[in-house]
């Protein structure tokens, strides 16, 4: 396994990495059996915290991320990891197989995309006190972007685009419906459930 150990304005001292590096080790062992990219980074949080982040990319972009915070640096690092081994016994098997179907499926089924991060400041210099004032009021500003990436829109199923938002711990994910051949859209509600978008069907489901 490709592993890359990172201390966020803290040395990571070797008793410590060579536990993230046993831990992780088992993990690939235990769920894959095989090379893996993984990324770990620890950094403090406040002045009493640790945070630890993890980053494991499985097969052919597929990202699972778990993040934890402890007043340890070596308790962070275990609820992360544990938090990991949680989401890869959930989705075993279907990852198992999502990842030997992903193998063989050619580029062209991928949508290339540009990923774009934002600042928004469309309120930052309205004055709230005079809303009723059109003298008082300012045109909100554009978005700024900030930052630019190059990302691919994967063609699957609804289920598995929910699998890869959940084990991504990302909000919302952006995909090619395999059933219908248009883009769709899976999102995480604020009353715990899923949001499904999908301009095919003209409907907004919804998924227990």
């Amino acid at each position: 396994m490709d592993l890359t150990i990172n201390g966020k304005h803290l040395d990571v001292g070797d008793a410590l990495r060579t536990h993230m590096q046993d831990k992780m080790e088992d993990i690939n062992e235990k769920y894959f059996n095989r090379g893996i990219e993984a990324i770990v980074t620890l950094g403090k949080e406040g002045s009493a915290f640790f945070k630890t982040h993890i980053s494991l990319r499985v097969g052919k972009d597929i990202l699972i991320q778990s993040t934890a915070k402890d007043t340890d640096p070596y308790g962070s690092f275990d609820k992360a990891a544990e938090k990991t081994s949680k989401q890869l016994r959930r989705y075993k098997t279907r990852l198992r197989d999502h990842h030997e179907r992903l193998e063989q499926t050619p580029e062209t089924e991928m949508l290339k995309a540009n990923d774009y991060t934002l600042v928004s400041e469309l309120f930052e210099h309205i004055d709230h006190d005079a809303v009723n004032d059109d003298a008082e009021k300012e045109v909100p500003k554009e978005p700024t972007i900030v930052a630019e990436l190059a990302t691919s829109i994967h063609t699957m199923t609804v289920s598995e685009a929910v699998m890869r938002m959940d084990l991504s711990e990302e909000p919302a994910m952006m995909f090619r419906n395999s059933k219908t051949n248009t883009l769709n859209m899976v999102y995480k509600r604020a009353d715990g459930n899923i949001g499904w978008v999908d301009p095919a069907e003209e409907m907004i489901a919804v998924a227990e």
